[in-house]
C-alpha cells in the first residue's frame, strides 16, 4: 500500500519548528529531527516534546536509514 511508512516523513523531510526558550522567552529555530538545541540567546537547553517513531517501531530502521536510526536512538 505505502513505500514508506506515513508516520515516518517528518524524519525523512524534516520540518522547521520555532520553539519558545522557557528561560528567557527567545525563539528558537528546530528541526523536526532535532532532539535537543541550545537557546541562542541564554545558552539553555531546550528539548524537542515530539516522540519519535524511531523509539518503538520494529521497521524504524528500514524506513528511515540506518543513519538517521542510529543518530535518533543514540540521542533518545
Amino acid at each position: 500500500m505505502f513505500d514508506k511508512c506515513p508516520g515516518a516523513a517528518h524524519i525523512r523531510t524534516p520540518t522547521l519548528q520555532l520553539k519558545t526558550c522557557p528561560k528567557c522567552g527567545a525563539e528558537i529555530e528546530m528541526f523536526s529531527t532535532d532532539m535537543q538545541h541550545d537557546c541562542p540567546k541564554c545558552k539553555q537547553t531546550v528539548y524537542n516534546d515530539l516522540e519519535s517513531c524511531v523509539q518503538w517501531c520494529t521497521y524504524a530502521r528500514e524506513c528511515v536509514g540506518e543513519e538517521t536510526y542510529q543518530r535518533l536512538k543514540k540521542e533518545q
